[in-house]
């Protein structure tokens, strides 16, 4: 497939009301909605278009890496993209949690380290020291990202097509707080089973710079769009483990060392 550059005259819009419907129909795409953005600015002026038209309020935000060989062009090592109310789940011990994946699209599982934030973000503020940032943080906790799009192929498009379509985001799953985490960022880990076979490990700082990298890039970020952080949004930092293909019926099981599990089903049902 072969990307098509996007025109400074493309109409954002209506490729955001593309998505969006494809979204929440649960519909699948076969290509692109539009012709493809090249510039991380124009992706976020879809995702822009595509939040506000979204029948869900914002509860947070997750970050993905751009790939290595596109860091340089695209100006950014991360993107970001929004997780709506409806598709955030408390897990408590012992619960798997159901979960919406698009049939013949994309779908996938992420174990992730979420920041849940105690203040507001400054207005306006782009340079973030580790300090400053942690001092946003009310607690970090478990979790688990449920990546997905109705388009299968959203990663061999690159980061502007999944920074355009919620940055590939399709649910957050909340699990226990992480205790005296600052401290022990350097030992925090993850494992992700699926169906009872392990098909990741890592660490919290395998994230290139870490966890509060990512925080710090998504304050700065979201400052320069004018979206800043608020009290009592998730922020996840990245996918410890890498990202897993997840099937409808398949059930994974996230672990965390000492800090918890976290054990979920991919379900075929409405994403909104």
């Amino acid at each position: 497939m072969t990307p098509t550059p996007l025109r400074k005259d493309a109409n954002a819009a209506e490729i955001a009301m593309r998505l969006v419907s494809a979204r929440l129909d649960g519909r699948p795409l076969e290509a692109y909605p539009g012709e493809i953005p090249t510039t991380l600015e124009v992706a976020y002026a879809i995702q822009d278009v595509a939040m506000h038209i979204w029948p869900d309020d914002g509860v947070g935000w997750k970050i993905g890496l751009v790939a290595a060989d596109l860091r340089e062009r695209l100006g950014s090592e991360r993107v970001a993209g929004p997780v709506f109310s409806k598709a955030l789940w408390w897990a408590d011990e012992g619960d798997e949690i159901a979960f919406p994946v698009f049939v013949g699209g994309f779908a996938a599982v992420e174990a992730e380290f979420l920041f849940r934030m105690r203040h507001d973000a400054p207005a306006g503020k782009t340079d973030w020291t580790d300090d400053e940032a942690a001092a946003l943080v009310a607690a970090v906790h478990i979790g688990v990202e449920t990546a997905g799009s109705p388009m299968a192929f959203i990663n061999d498009l690159g980061a502007c097509v999944v920074a355009s379509d919620f940055g590939n985001n399709a649910g957050l799953i909340v699990g226990p707080e992480v205790p005296d985490w600052r401290a022990r960022l350097d030992t925090l880990v993850a494992k992700t089973e699926i169906d009872g076979r392990v098909v990741g490990e890592g660490k919290a700082m395998g994230l290139p710079g870490g966890p509060m990298a990512g925080l710090r890039f998504l304050l700065s970020h979201l400052a320069r769009r004018g979206r800043p952080l608020q009290r009592g949004q998730f922020v996840s930092s990245g996918a410890v483990t890498g990202v897993h293909d997840i099937k409808v019926g398949q059930s994974a099981r996230l672990s965390f060392g000492a800090d918890g599990v976290i054990v979920c089903k991919a379900e075929a049902k409405s994403l909104a």
